[in-house]
């Protein structure tokens, strides 16, 4: 089996990160996903809190359309084999079935920052926190 490469997404940032844990000799990829920067209009200080997480982390980072960079560095690596963690996006199936078309991805869960089932906008981390906050701080 080859060995895999790691596609780093937005939900797990972190030197933690299940993906990095599991394979810490592999390769791990980062894309900056100009489709979603523009949709969402993230702002500055978003991008670059973003980027110092990226500054602790072993990765290469891309920009572009996430599947095919990711399609592209698991080719340079010669490998059949994405591994990521779970998000919530609304973007991550639709990104995941796209590899999944041409490579195997390994999807490994994550621990939640805390339990909820209920609809929360990820737009904003405003708007993510004021409804985390309640549960975080018990």
């Amino acid at each position: 089996m080859n060995k895999p490469v790691i596609w780093i997404n937005g939900d797990c940032l972190s030197p933690q990160n299940p993906a990095l844990q599991a394979y810490p000799q592999a390769p791990a990829l980062w894309v900056w996903d100009d489709a979603l920067i523009g949709e969402w209009q993230i702002g500055l200080k978003r991008l670059t809190f973003i980027y110092e997480c990226l500054l602790e982390l072993p990765v290469e980072i891309r920009r572009g359309n996430v599947a095919a960079e990711v399609l592209a560095f698991a080719k340079e690596h010669n490998t059949n084999l994405v591994v990521t963690t779970d998000s919530p996006s609304p973007r991550f199936d639709d990104i995941c079935h796209q590899i999944e078309k041409s490579v195997k991805l390994e999807v490994l869960a994550r621990e939640p920052f805390f339990e909820y089932d209920e609809y929360i906008d990820l737009k904003r981390f405003s708007r993510y926190w004021k409804v985390a906050q309640k549960y975080v701080f018990q």
